[in-house]
């Protein structure tokens, strides 16, 4: 997925950039056959495309991406602890994050990224999560299949499986 390389080469201060496939659901689970997830991190999902037919064989949809920036927040962090800089540090970290996903634009989609809901929370073992949902459109665009006879100058053309 381009935007996992994108955010792999500009998010600096970020141990793993990855699909996202439950790594974090799965932290508690002896049995699970991942790798150790690491903090900070990023995982990238695309769980959602409606679409739309616009001609033929061709479609044009709406993708759903969702992010999520993963923090260690073991620290203690409460105001008298000293350590309130680092609500300070993860802010800037989610907003650099958001900087490089807002209107982030892969070849296949039409528009770039358009954030439209975020939540935070915080999981299992104090992990807080920054989860932002975007948009784009996309399309596909599929020829009909097109098969020339050798030697003849005869074309048949096939639409939806069969001979118009």
């Amino acid at each position: 997925m381009p935007l996992i390389r994108h955010l792999s080469e500009n998010m600096k201060g970020v141990e793993l950039v990855d699909e996202d496939y439950g790594q974090l659901e799965m932290i508690d689970d002896e049995n699970r056959d991942t790798y150790p997830l690491v903090f900070p991190s990023v995982l990238v999902d695309a769980p959602d495309t409606s679409w739309d037919n616009i001609k033929g064989l061709s479609q044009k949809g709406l993708a759903t991406v969702r992010v999520r920036l993963l923090v260690d927040c073991y620290d203690d962090t409460h105001a008298s602890s000293g350590t309130v800089r680092r609500i300070e540090e993860r802010e800037v970290l989610r907003r650099r994050l958001h900087s490089l996903v807002q209107g982030f634009r892969a070849e296949s989609w039409t528009t770039g990224l358009v954030r439209v809901s975020s939540r935070f929370y915080t999981y299992n073992h104090g992990i807080k999560v920054y989860e932002a949902s975007y948009t784009a459109e996309v399309t596909e665009m599929l020829r009909p299949d097109t098969a020339a006879i050798p030697g003849s100058s005869v074309r048949i053309t096939i639409e939806n499986g069969r001979m118009p």
